[in-house]
């Protein structure tokens, strides 16, 4: 398998920041319409045949249900309503102001009524500016756009391999509109109690034990597409632990230590599938061990956990 070729950041980067902010609307439309799930899982997007997804909200406020995808085939937001109504509009030659009101617009034309409780960019440089007023914001590039979601396509199903392996409690493969990544992540079953004065993100999507894997664009931090994992809370020595394949490494982030497969070094392997699940999984190892979890009882081979089912002979029954 080769891996699709990733954009430098600095080749996408005004089209980057405007899809961000694009999809941070849609996300903040999803936190109101949505069921609230443990860890946040009610608030990022899932891939689809043509783009990103929702998922189907609404009905517990009061709305038809409804979903909001973004069409990166035909480069089109739609709407949709589970009786079959639909609104949508091209992506292209929008503002981020522009692109706010079309979508309030979108839904208002269906009857669904979203008000947002904070309508601007979250932990962005510009979050204190209304998405309604951000005209800076407005370069799309189909090609990049119809590349950057071909690579979360593969790197999706790669993380689903991955996630099989793990008996334990896991969460969804699943696209952040806060961070602009795709990760999924492993639980233990120890509590974690965060300090008062920890923001509510973070003490809901850290209040139990984790290790989380996944892939960024790049960012002004770090500004190279790459693989990832952390520990967290992140146990003593972790940075000094082995990492699969040789060009993986340790690097230091927001005060602790990210392993990191750069996007290029995991291109140049001989089988870039197995290096990227090698380094997942070496970063799993080195973190688990470290923090004790039972890594023998949590395996879950092929993704099978019925001793009958995973014997040869099961797949003839099927």
């Amino acid at each position: 398998m080769d891996l699709y070729p990733v954009m430098p950041l600095a080749e996408w980067q005004e089209t980057k920041a405007t899809l961000h902010r694009f999809c941070q609307v849609v996300g903040k439309i999803r936190l109101e319409s949505a069921v609230r799930r443990n860890h946040w899982w009610h608030a990022p997007f899932h891939l689809t045949g043509r783009g990103i997804t929702t998922r189907p909200m609404g009905q517990v406020d009061g709305n038809p249900i409804f979903t909001i995808d973004f069409d990166f085939v035909g480069h089109r937001l739609v709407v949709t309503r589970v009786d079959g109504r639909e609104a949508a509009f091209p992506l292209y030659g929008l503002s981020v102001a522009g692109f706010y009101r079309r979508t309030m617009r979108a839904l208002a034309d269906l009857d669904i009524r979203v008000d947002l409780a904070v309508p601007r960019p979250f932990d962005l440089p510009d979050a204190d500016r209304p998405f309604a007023e951000d005209t800076e914001h407005a370069t799309y590039d189909p090609l990049v756009v119809t590349r950057y979601w071909q690579v979360l396509s593969q790197v999706n199903l790669l993380l689903e391999e991955f996630a099989a392996g793990y008996e334990g409690k896991t969460s969804p493969v699943h696209h952040f509109w806060h961070t602009f990544d795709i990760a999924c992540t492993r639980f233990s079953d120890r509590r974690v109690g965060q300090p008062p004065e920890a923001d509510p993100v973070t003490r809901e999507a850290y209040s139990r034990e984790v290790i989380s894997f996944g892939f960024w664009f790049g960012d002004d931090a770090f500004p190279e597409p790459a693989f990832y994992s952390y520990t967290a809370p992140e146990p003593d020595g972790l940075d000094r632990e082995p990492l699969e394949p040789a060009a993986a490494r340790w690097i230091t982030q927001r005060g602790g230590h990210l392993a990191v497969l750069s996007h290029a070094d995991a291109a140049a392997q001989p089988d870039p599938r197995a290096a990227v699940l090698a380094f997942f999984d070496s970063a799993y190892r080195a973190g688990a061990r470290l923090a004790g979890w039972d890594v023998a009882r949590l395996a879950c081979p092929g993704g099978v956990t019925d001793p009958l089912a995973a014997s040869p002979a099961a797949g003839e029954r099927v």
